[in-house]
């Protein structure tokens, strides 16, 4: 009996650790399914895209900000799917916690490639991580490569003054960093967004010819590539918010009191709501209070 009693006692100290999720790795690649040499590359909360060609890969965005590794992280899980020389890096802006960490591919052999509005601030901010491209572009780049084509298209204004979209035809796949979160509400990235401006830019990006979007950080719930139905309902969220901060502002309630009383409860259960909400009447704050 008193076995049987010990036995009971230790498989229920051990059931909560069963119970338990596994841990999610730091570094993680997978397959987009249903293409034949798409990759998402992700390290922590961010992730970037890499495709697997005959004649080469083209990687996006180290994503290795704080990670001084993080680059060549990135460069061994390419290696686990091909031996490919890795022949360009495209930057999709300049924000360090996407760019930083392209010195790896640099010593690789990839030549890097950003928007020309990305100069200006590599330059400014002397990040040691953040390697200057080989190749600027300004409102549109086609790269070909083992049969496989990207457009890299600058849309205007959005998230920073340097954001690009970067688009498969073929595939009908787009990747969009930051601007068009999946399934998660707006935040810390509008400390420094272009409100009015972002509006158009997702708009455009909405008239594109894509199916999937694959975002900078992991769509939510469980991973998911985003779809026009997200980035229209990223529009809707902007411009109601948008519209009920005009209001308070021009009831002079900026800043102080919007903070405190902003709410968006039709989108309370999205992922990052209540922390998002400060950054998102700040900026409003500072469009509609100030006209900046």
């Amino acid at each position: 009996m008193r076995v049987i009693l010990a036995c009971a006692a230790v498989l229920a100290l051990a059931l909560p650790a069963f119970a338990q999720k596994p841990q999610r790795p730091q570094i993680q690649t997978t397959k987009v399914e249903g293409t034949d040499g798409v990759y998402i590359f992700r390290n922590g909360g961010h992730q970037s895209m890499f495709i697997v060609t005959k004649d080469g890969v083209i990687a996006t965005d180290p994503v290795a900000y704080g990670r001084p590794t993080g680059g060549q992280q990135y460069i061994d899980e390419i290696r686990k799917v091909t031996d490919k020389p890795i022949k360009y890096l495209i930057y999709s802006h300049h924000h360090f916690d996407h760019a930083a960490g392209g010195k790896a591919f640099k010593d690789a052999g990839a030549r890097i490639i950003g928007h020309k509005n990305i100069k200006a601030h590599l330059v400014a901010t002397k990040d040691p991580f953040t390697v200057m491209p080989d190749e600027f572009f300004d409102d549109k780049k086609t790269i070909k490569l083992g049969g496989t084509t990207l457009e890299l298209i600058y849309l205007g204004l959005n998230h920073s003054d340097s954001n690009i979209v970067m688009r498969l035809p073929k595939e009908k796949i787009v990747f969009v960093v930051d601007t068009i979160p999946v399934g998660t509400f707006l935040g810390r990235g509008f400390i420094d967004i272009f409100p009015l401006e972002t509006e158009t830019f997702i708009s455009k990006v909405i008239a594109l010819d894509w199916e999937r979007l694959i975002p900078g950080h992991p769509g939510q719930p469980n991973d998911r590539l985003g779809t026009k139905d997200d980035a229209k309902a990223v529009l809707t969220l902007m411009q109601e918010a948008s519209a009920e901060i005009k209001k308070s502002a021009l009831d002079g309630k900026c800043w102080d009191t919007v903070e405190k009383e902003f709410k968006l409860p039709k989108y309370a259960t999205l992922p990052g709501y209540e922390a998002g909400l400060g950054m998102v009447a700040r900026r409003y704050c500072g469009l509609w209070g100030r006209g900046t």
